[in-house]
């Protein structure tokens, strides 16, 4: 059996070792960093940021919970641990600031907070694999979008301080920059996607931005998630909002052979698993023992599907079933143990080993959280007076905003309880409104939309809808 055979049978192999307890108050689960292992140590912590715009801290092995931080005054954009030292933990936030706790302590105050320039809404961000320099990008305002750049030196031993940009990139995208990934073992290497479809390659060691541009490929799509892989990380590869996939061979930059290694328009087509459908992607891994990527993605009913890479297709690996009972929204990838961590639309963050058994392996269906808008559906079917005065005064706030109001009046009548509507409406705070009136998701997935058959003539509207939405729902 060769090396790439054994990592998939691994894969295939893997099973529910944890379940993380599920809140009073669930919350989608966004994103999930663990903490980076000294030399001969294992990772000891997990982060997640919340659709709650909150941040859990959890042991890494028994899922019991650590630290929470929930004082960001807008959306959450990621979170990631430090290289250097295992308990500092970093998150991005809406309101232009990237801030960093250390969880050793018990206060919520940040030991650090980076502060973007006054315009910036920042929507992604990462910190390189020395610690000393952190990027974010920033949604398009105006013309203007940018890679912001701050000196995280000193981070560890320092008491709680604020910092200002040492500098941007502004010329290498020209819409919102939806990742940043730095270099594994190369701290001067980063790469950056946009919804502009491009994803650049910079040098952060050279002095300008045109000197710093290696490279720049077109996924002609919006992009979601990027991330390097090969051998020494010389590639580059991304997946998009409307589930392409493309790969790319930067070493060869320098030769006359092709940079593309593959690019898949449309990966839901190219994957069809047998009794089953793959719906999204949620992003990629590099497994470096094997040399292999792997892509995973998943539907809407919580199976998670593994996807092998290679220049010749792809093609499916194995289907992890029983855990979530919703959509998957992250997932972290630990090399150390060949375990893997997924968090999801029903809250749960669960913990799969290879081989490993928990004692109900079948979903829970106590753990399925009904949306905010299904209850609320259920309230307006007790009365049919009830519920002509509730859309009535929901209608009249819609109305002001001249949204076609029809598929919202048939879910509270009770016509209809369209899932992928309650789905849209639950994440619809992520819906970035821009100037172009491209209605684009910067968290989730992007074609749900098209799957409720919403006819939103822009991304104001829905953005606009979606608070008259969660003002009424408070009410």
């Amino acid at each position: 059996m060769t090396a790439v055979e054994k990592i998939e049978e691994q894969l295939a192999s893997l099973s529910i070792a944890k379940r993380s307890t599920l809140l009073e108050e669930p919350a989608y689960l966004l994103d999930i960093d663990i903490s980076k292992p000294a030399q001969s140590e294992s990772s000891r912590f997990v982060a997640v940021s919340r659709s709650n715009k909150s941040i859990r801290v959890y042991n890494k092995e028994t899922l019991s919970f650590l630290r929470e931080y929930n004082n960001h005054p807008g959306i959450l954009n990621g979170v990631r641990f430090g290289h250097t030292c295992d308990s500092t933990v970093f998150s991005a936030c809406s309101d232009g600031t990237v801030k960093c706790w250390d969880i050793r302590l018990s206060t919520q105050k940040a030991v650090q907070v980076f502060h973007g320039y006054p315009s910036n809404i920042l929507i992604s961000f990462d910190i390189n694999c020395s610690d000393t320099i952190l990027c974010a990008g920033t949604e398009k305002v105006e013309k203007d979008t940018f890679l912001v750049f701050w000196d995280a030196r000193g981070i560890a031993n320092c008491a709680s301080t604020s910092k200002e940009p040492l500098g941007v990139y502004s010329e290498s995208h020209n819409d919102d920059i939806t990742k940043i990934c730095f270099h594994p073992i190369k701290p001067n290497l980063v790469v950056s996607g946009s919804t502009d479809g491009l994803v650049n390659v910079f040098d952060i060691n050279e002095d300008n931005e045109d000197d710093a541009l290696i490279s720049t490929c077109n996924s002609d799509s919006s992009v979601s998630f990027i991330g390097w892989s090969g051998k020494d990380y010389k590639q580059v590869y991304c997946v998009t909002h409307d589930e392409g996939f493309c790969w790319w061979d930067i070493a060869r930059l320098d030769t006359e052979d092709p940079i593309t290694l593959l690019h898949v328009v449309d990966v839901r087509e190219a994957i069809r698993p047998e009794n089953d459908s793959l719906h999204y992607l949620v992003g990629g891994l590099y497994h470096e023992k094997a040399d292999k990527l792997f892509l995973i993605g998943g539907t809407s009913r919580g199976n998670i599907h593994l996807v092998s890479c290679s220049t010749d297709g792809l093609s499916l690996v194995g289907t992890l079933c029983g855990g979530h009972s919703a959509p998957v929204r992250s997932f972290c990838w630990n090399l150390t143990d060949e375990s893997l961590l997924t968090g999801g639309e029903d809250a749960q963050l669960l913990l799969w080993k290879p081989g490993a058994a928990e004692r109900a392996l079948a979903k829970k269906a106590s753990m399925k959280i009904a949306s905010s808008v299904q209850k609320r559906v259920r309230v307006h079917k007790s009365s049919l007076k009830s519920r002509k005065r509730n859309f009535n005064e929901i209608a009249q706030c819609i109305k002001r905003f001249s949204v076609t109001s029809l598929w919202l009046k048939e879910l509270l009548l009770g016509k209809t309880e369209n899932h992928n509507l309650s789905v849209w409406l639950c994440t619809c705070n992520y819906l970035q409104p821009s100037e172009d009136h491209r209605s684009r998701m910067v968290v989730g997935n992007s074609t749900i939309i098209n799957m409720c058959g919403l006819q939103l003539k822009t991304a104001q509207e829905c953005f606009k809808i979606a608070m008259v939405w969660n003002s009424w729902q408070r009410s």
